[in-house]
């Protein structure tokens, strides 16, 4: 199975586990799935850094990059097709950055997994907990 990790679960993935629950740890680790983080993550840090948010995530993209791909996870580059997706996606969740990692997910077949109640509201394949 191919996971496409919300940012925040890439983060707590690579940082600190004991965020996520037991089920989407072994779930994350399982040798026989893929676990990506989407480069739109990665842009993400790096706004909301330059930003000074204090809601901001608390790595630089460059980190936040290096920490994925040490911990195993591929990077989803940002293509056209994920783009137009974006477009053709109801208007549930403002963020700009969420609604392009749903709209990778979709293209890619891949499960989106989070804890975001938001992000899951757009339904399909999504693997989530509360």
């Amino acid at each position: 199975m191919k996971l496409l990790l919300d940012t925040h679960v890439a983060l707590w993935a690579a940082r600190d586990q004991t965020l996520l629950p037991p089920d989407i740890i072994e779930l994350i680790r399982d040798g026989g799935n893929e676990a990506f983080v989407s480069v739109a993550s990665i842009w993400e840090a790096a706004i909301k850094n330059a930003l000074t948010r204090r809601t901001a995530i608390k790595i630089s993209a460059a980190r936040l990059r290096d920490v994925c791909l040490g911990t195993g996870f591929s990077l989803l580059a940002i293509e056209s097709a994920h783009a137009e997706e974006v477009e053709a996606l109801p208007l549930l969740h403002h963020d700009p950055f969420d609604r392009l990692i749903i709209a990778q997910a979709r293209v890619e077949k891949m499960s989106l997994v989070t804890k975001d109640t938001m992000v899951a509201s757009y339904g399909g394949d999504i693997v989530s907990w509360h």
